[in-house]
């Protein structure tokens, strides 16, 4: 292309990686030997940071937000996000809630009237509703994970400090399918992304999804949403934990058109009130049990809140996180933003006695998905994606006579029909027709060809319907990026305490069995290509150019500062960056602490703190901090 004004033309040679640090030898040859080009040069990639703030948020309860702040390791690594660049500038999130209280000082800068409404009340103001017991607190706090204000001196700051939030209040009424519909359908080509934190009750026997309204709200949102890319919903996979809940008989966290987010305390052990499932993706922080700290976030009155909790504060984390993925590469669809998210997952310390690798060589959990997901290794996949071919779906009737389901029944069925379509699966489903004397007591598992066993539903204690299942559809995520060819093996399993021996009316059926099964459907989504045949963004790059005998990192060249034996592309709070020595031609760089009255700084002393500890005072004229 010709430089606009210039006398200099710019091309590029397919041939050439794009991101190459090093010339390409054939065409420099051919360049410098013709007499008609005066002057050349491949141009390469250059980082470039704003100068003049440090990556860490100078917020004075920024030093609270411990899974985020590099307190606790690993943490969700925002910081190595917004060392990038990338803040969620240019992208809007919705919160689906209780309302939204726009005028708070931490987020009234990021509010955009354009992503909220109310249509609990039927005007476009999201204000929650006050009262005395003020309950309608949700949404604010989950807003505030999102977006409060960065560097503004108030509370903390948001995942993605610089993305615009809105409201939508829904939950402070009478709910009902047309009010989900319309707040799903919010202005879909303006807002990017829609975080939500409700659903059906988590008491343990409820089996209940979208209605008709709000599935096609979903299905339009995917389709059409984004300018075609894709609406993204995020969602929590609820806090029936204590009741033994499974978020699998929840229709809206296993939708596959819903990214379901998993929590994790502080410590890598699970919360009491978190449910388990296979439509789990991944996870984040949701409580610590080691402090009185909790998640930090804005509250209604203006206030300021370390007492956030539950999956509910998990899934905004997500949302946030996705935002600054957005602002790395807009042109996402909401299917590569699912496999970013699986590749940006990692096990970690996440307790759980059900973590088994899968056909292609990734762990999973049924608590957790693919683990606790990673900020920076989400933004780095994302700036080298290219995008996935198009969803392909295959179905399959496996049942076609009814079959009595006595304590076990198993059917194996084979799919081979599907593998011309699909090489890489993405979401499996499996839709049952089934009657159950106790729904409760039913395990339903499903194998693949690989060896991936995925179980859909655990027993649930509670649930003593007698209703069975109709038509309900389960879905797994555990077999993302497998070949489906070959045999698929459905196992149910009476696993109930008592001996499950049928309804105590008298019917022929209960005499013989305490139930059938009437259909089974195996719907296998995914795509022609081979999607393990993918390298990692992050196994590529290695920043290290000079490591010690005991393989620690002494030089991460002019662009990442060498931090206790490790190359990071920022200094983490309690240090500030500089360059190594005084000498012009030692241009390596490295993370020097500072005064240990400071939180963060830009050089040694005490009068050089920019934002300090906890309880402590920032005296802005001196730049230092006054103990309390």
């Amino acid at each position: 292309q010709v430089m606009e004004g210039e006398p200099f033309y710019h091309f590029s040679h397919r041939g050439t990686r794009q991101r190459a640090l090093s010339r390409h030898w054939g065409w420099h040859m051919r360049l410098s030997r013709d007499p008609q080009v005066l002057w050349f040069e491949q141009q390469t990639l250059k980082r470039r940071s704003r100068r003049g703030t440090g990556v860490v948020p100078t917020d004075p309860w920024f030093p609270k937000q411990w899974y985020m702040n590099n307190d606790i390791h690993p943490d969700l690594n925002i910081l190595t996000a917004w060392s990038r660049g990338f803040t969620g500038l240019g992208v809007v999130l919705t919160v689906l809630d209780d309302g939204l209280e726009k005028d708070h000082p931490d987020l009234a800068a990021n509010y955009d009237p354009l992503a909220s409404y109310d249509f609990n009340s039927n005007d476009p103001d999201p204000q929650p509703r006050y009262s005395d017991s003020d309950k309608n607190w949700h949404g604010t706090r989950c807003a505030g994970e999102v977006a409060a204000v960065a560097n503004n001196g108030i509370c903390g700051a948001g995942v993605a400090y610089n993305a615009k939030i809105g409201g939508v209040r829904m939950l402070d009424g009478s709910i009902m399918d047309i009010v989900e519909a319309q707040a799903l359908s919010l202005q879909p080509q303006y807002i990017h992304i829609y975080s939500a934190s409700w659903g059906p009750e988590d008491d343990g026997r409820t089996v209940d999804g979208p209605g008709a309204l709000a599935a096609a709200a979903f299905h339009r949102g995917v389709t059409q949403g984004r300018g075609g890319l894709g609406s993204i919903f995020i969602w929590a996979s609820g806090n029936g934990g204590t009741n033994y809940d499974n978020c699998n008989c929840d229709g809206y966290t296993n939708s596959i058109y819903t990214v379901s987010v998993g929590s994790v305390l502080g410590d890598g052990h699970r919360p009491l009130y978190s449910e388990s499932c296979p439509a789990i993706l991944t996870t984040t922080y949701s409580s610590r049990t080691t402090s009185k700290v909790q998640i930090v976030t804005t509250d209604l009155h203006h206030r300021c809140t370390d007492k956030h909790t539950g999956t509910s504060a998990s899934a905004p984390l997500a949302a946030g996180m996705v935002a600054l993925a957005l602002e790395a590469n807009p042109a996402l669809t909401w299917r590569d933003l699912q496999h970013l998210i699986i590749r940006a997952s990692k096990p970690a310390h996440l307790q759980a006695e059900d973590w088994a690798e899968n056909g292609v060589g990734r762990r999973v959990s049924h608590y957790y998905g693919y683990g606790l997901l990673d900020a920076g290794l989400l933004v780095q996949e994302a700036t080298t994606w290219t995008g996935t071919r198009p969803q392909e779906k295959c179905s399959v009737q496996a049942v076609q006579v009814p079959r009595e389901i006595s304590s076990k029944l198993i059917i194996s069925t084979d799919v081979s029909s599907c593998s011309k379509s699909i090489r890489s699966l993405e979401h499996v489903q499996v839709e049952l027709s089934l009657s159950y004397s106790r729904r409760g007591d039913l395990v339903v598992a499903l194998s693949s060809p690989m060896g991936t066993t995925s179980t859909l539903v655990t027993v649930r204690p509670y649930d003593t319907s007698q209703d069975g299942y109709k038509d309900w559809t389960f879905m797994s995520t555990h077999f993302w990026d497998e070949n489906p060819k070959g045999i698929w093996t459905l196992r149910l399993e009476n696993r109930g305490d008592a001996e499950n021996t049928g309804p105590k009316a008298p019917s022929p059926l209960s005499l013989l069995s305490p139930g059938q099964l009437t259909s089974f459907i195996l719907h296998l989504h995914g795509t022609d290509e081979d999607m393990p045949a993918r390298r990692s963004a992050a196994t590529a790059t290695d920043e290290c150019l000079r490591r010690d005998k005991q393989g620690a990192c002494e030089d991460c060249g002019s662009s990442l500062y060498t931090h206790h034996g490790s190359c990071l592309s920022y200094c983490p709070p309690r240090y500030y960056g500089r360059t190594r020595s005084a000498t012009p031609r030692d241009t390596a760089l490295v993370c020097a602490s500072c005064h240990p009255s400071c939180y963060t700084c830009q050089g040694s002393s005490a009068n050089n703190c920019t934002s300090c500890p906890s309880g402590h005072t920032f005296r802005d004229i001196t730049h230092t901090c006054q103990r309390p």
